[in-house]
C-alpha cells in the first residue's frame, strides 16, 4: 500500500479511535495543530506525512526527513506526490505542492527536540516536535494519532465551509457600488492572512465572462486557478490568472499585487516569467500603483521587454482596471454569482472572508 491509499484509509476510519492509548498531553498537542491548521498547513502536512511513513516502515526514523542525511529520505518527494495531492482531494489544508517548501520545515537538521527551523508560532513548533517524537517512539500509534488529527481537521474544515447567500435585487446592480463593495471586501482589516487571493478571485469571475465576449480572447480558455501560498521563485504558472488559447499558447498573464507598489523588483520578476513561459501580455495590477520613483527605470524595462521579446506588459491599479473590465461585460449579476461562488468554494480562504462577503452582499 502506498502513502496515499494509506492517508485515504485513515480518512475513512478516522472516527474509530482509541485515544485513550495516547497521552493526554499528546491529545493536547495534536488539538493545537488542528486548531492552527489553516495558518500552519505546511506543519499540519509534514505530520500526516511522516505519520503515514512511519506506518508503512515503522523502522524509518521518520525525524530524519531529508535523504541527504544519514539514514534519511525524502519526506518531500513523498508529501509532492502523494499527501498533498491526497489532501486536496479530501478538501483539507494543503501548500501548493509540499509542506517542505515552507522554509521553517525545510531546514537541513532532523526533526528532534532541539530542531532549529524558526516556526514562527513558538506553542505550534513545540507541539510539532512533540507529535513527531511521540510518533518516532510509539510507532504502534502512528495510525491513532494520524486519525485523531484528521478527524479534527476536518470539523475544522466544515467550520470553515461558509454558505454565502446570493444577491437579492441583482437587476438593481450598478458598477459604481459593486467597486465599492469589492474595495471594502478586498481591504477588510481581518487580522489574519489570505485577503490576497480576494483580488484575483474577482479578476478570475471577470475573465470568465470576458473570455465569452470579448473577440480578442475568441476560442481560448483559462487557466485552472493555481495556490496563492506558493511563491514567485516556487510557482510553476506565470502569473496569478493565465490565459490560453486552443493551441494551448499561453497569450496572457495576470499578476495582483494586494499591498505592494509596482517597483522595478516586480517588474523583473515579470520578465523572468515572460521569458520563462513566452505571453504576448502580462499585467501587473496592484492597489498601490507603481512606484514613482522608479517609474522611469520601470518604462525602460517595458519598452525593452516590447521590442526585444515582443510582450507587452501593462501596469494598472486594481479598482480602475476593474472598473474597466465591468464596462466590457454584459451581466453584472453573472460576474456577482461568479465571485460568490469563487469565494464560497475557495479553501485558502479564511471562515471571515467569507462571512464578510455575506455581510457585504447584504449592502447590495
Amino acid at each position: 500500500m502506498n502513502h496515499k491509499l494509506k492517508l485515504i484509509e485513515l480518512y475513512q476510519i478516522r472516527k474509530n479511535l482509541s485515544v485513550h492509548e495516547i497521552p493526554i498531553d499528546i491529545i493536547k498537542d495534536i488539538e493545537l495543530i488542528a486548531e492552527n491548521c489553516y495558518h500552519q498547513k505546511g506543519v499540519f502536512t509534514v505530520i500526516i506525512t511522516l505519520g503515514i511513513h512511519k506506518i508503512l516502515n515503522p523502522n524509518q526514523d521518520i525525524r530524519l526527513h531529508q535523504s541527504s542525511m544519514v539514514g534519511g529520505f525524502s519526506g518531500r518527494s513523498i508529501d509532492t506526490k502523494y499527501i498533498t495531492p491526497t489532501l486536496k482531494e479530501l478538501d483539507l489544508p494543503s501548500m501548493a505542492e509540499s509542506g517542505w517548501l515552507t522554509r521553517s520545515l525545510e531546514q537541513p537538521y532532523p526533526y528532534n527536540k532541539n530542531y532549529n527551523g524558526k516556526i514562527k508560532d513558538v506553542k505550534v513548533k513545540q507541539s510539532f516536535l512533540n507529535i513527531i517524537d511521540y510518533i518516532q517512539n510509539n510507532a504502534i500509534q502512528s495510525s491513532e494519532v494520524v486519525k485523531l488529527l484528521l478527524d479534527l481537521v476536518s470539523k475544522k474544515a466544515i467550520e470553515n465551509k461558509i454558505l454565502i447567500k446570493p444577491v437579492n435585487n441583482v437587476e438593481k446592480l450598478t458598477i459604481n457600488n459593486i467597486l465599492t463593495f469589492l474595495e471594502n471586501h478586498f481591504n477588510y482589516d481581518y487580522k489574519t492572512t489570505g485577503a490576497s487571493k480576494l483580488p484575483v478571485l474577482a479578476f478570475y469571475a471577470i475573465f470568465q465572462i470576458i473570455i465569452k465576449e470579448v473577440g480578442r480572447y475568441n476560442s481560448c480558455y483559462l487557466g485552472k486557478l493555481s495556490s496563492h501560498t506558493a511563491s514567485d521563485l516556487t510557482s510553476k504558472s506565470s502569473g496569478d490568472i493565465e490565459i490560453f488559447d486552443n493551441q494551448h499558447n499561453l497569450i496572457e498573464a495576470i499578476e495582483i499585487k494586494h499591498n505592494r507598489l509596482i517597483d522595478l523588483s516586480v517588474v523583473r520578476i515579470a520578465i523572468e516569467k515572460i521569458y520563462k513561459f513566452n505571453p504576448k501580455r502580462y499585467c501587473i495590477f496592484s492597489f498601490l500603483s507603481v512606484n514613482k520613483n522608479e517609474n522611469e527605470l520601470i518604462q525602460k524595462e517595458i519598452k525593452f521587454v516590447q521590442q526585444n521579446h515582443g510582450c507587452q506588459i501593462i501596469v494598472n491599479g486594481i479598482i480602475p482596471t476593474i472598473n474597466y473590465y465591468l464596462r466590457l461585460i454584459s451581466s453584472l449579476s453573472e460576474f456577482i454569482e461568479n465571485y460568490r461562488f469563487l469565494v464560497e468554494s475557495d479553501i485558502e480562504l479564511k471562515k471571515i472572508h467569507k462571512e464578510k462577503l455575506n455581510e457585504l452582499f447584504g449592502t447590495l
